[in-house]
């Protein structure tokens, strides 16, 4: 692990702001970021070192000489851009959700369609089991977004499998978290709960406080559990049956277009924490039967620009591999 001046971690704070940037925003990885920004190899080396022999090693050797062997300023200045930025974001994100719903599910439809088209081009060569898989994971996907959610994403147990299963996505370039806590039904509750956290420490309420820390921390837990559980694996299936793998992931991305599609219809109602109703199953439909002003042409330029996103991030990164 390389040693950093103070302009360097200046810079690796930056990349994490842009990772944490990312990670709110379903489509966009702060994985792909990381490969983008340089550091991506660090950080699956990082997390996969970091394990219960970090105390026997800091008895042994001391606190100066595990916090070196570990890498943990690097993970800790990256940290903490990442987590200032996803503070920052979800409330602006949380703010369009809840006035320009439209325009933000167009925009996040564009980035997913772009995703798809990302992912899918990766794949070589195509034969009959890479569409069996693709149309095996879609469907699978797809039945997912239609049903009915087996608790409330609000539960604390359903916060943990969502941090456990988000989390993957993170070390995964080209995979968005966001995209993950989406299609469980569980984005809006952790960008409403990150906005809770932000507001009880500027109006020092410690009610409010006390609930939304104990919300991150149980998808902090799933998260932690997840990446150091998965990480391997991810990076075995990727080495070893890659064309599966990311067939899979793209009939995945396919079938939950649906969970993100700007225009739905309320079929059933929930109430939240605040004691809000909001809704609890929904189902696509047409903008024209949409009841409300369907803001079609605002759409379409969104999920133009969603769409572009991607696409730049991907020119960005080819540029960054070009051979000098």
């Amino acid at each position: 692990m390389k040693e950093r001046n103070s302009k360097q971690s200046i810079l690796l704070f930056l990349k994490g702001v842009a990772m944490g940037a990312a990670d709110v925003v379903p489509g966009v990885s702060g994985g792909t970021i990381a490969f983008i920004s340089g550091i991506y190899e660090e950080l699956i080396e990082t997390i996969d070192k970091l394990n219960f022999s970090f105390f026997k090693y800091w008895k042994k050797e001391g606190f100066k000489a595990t916090w070196k062997y570990y890498n943990l300023t690097f993970l800790t200045v990256l940290l903490s851009g990442i987590l200032l930025s996803i503070l920052s974001f979800a409330r602006i994100i949380g703010w369009l959700l809840e006035n320009e719903p439209i325009i933000v599910w167009s925009f996040f439809f564009g980035l997913i369609l772009a995703s798809i088209h990302y992912i899918g081009k990766q794949i070589s060569p195509w034969n009959f089991r890479v569409i069996l898989a693709i149309l095996f994971a879609t469907a699978i996907s797809y039945y997912i977004t239609l049903a009915e959610p087996v608790a409330s994403p609000e539960n604390n147990w359903y916060i943990f499998i969502s941090g456990f299963i988000a989390i993957i996505a993170m070390i995964l370039p080209g995979i968005s978290g966001s995209f993950i806590l989406l299609l469980l039904g569980s984005y809006q509750v952790i960008i409403e709960t990150l906005n809770q956290f932000s507001l009880s420490i500027t109006t020092l309420n410690w009610e409010l406080f006390s609930t939304s820390v104990l919300r991150l921390v149980t998808f902090a837990i799933g998260a932690i559990l997840g990446i150091k559980l998965f990480s391997k694996v991810l990076n075995w299936l990727f080495k070893n049956y890659k064309n599966p793998t990311l067939a899979i992931l793209t009939g995945f991305m396919i079938g939950a277009l649906n969970k993100i599609w700007p225009w739905k219809e309320v079929l059933s109602w929930r109430e939240n924490s605040q004691g809000d109703q909001v809704p609890f199953l929904e189902k696509s439909i047409f903008p024209t039967n949409f009841d409300g002003d369907p803001q079609i042409i605002n759409a379409i330029i969104f999920a133009i620009l969603g769409f572009l996103s991607i696409f730049i991030l991907e020119y960005i990164a080819r540029k960054k591999v070009k051979p000098q």
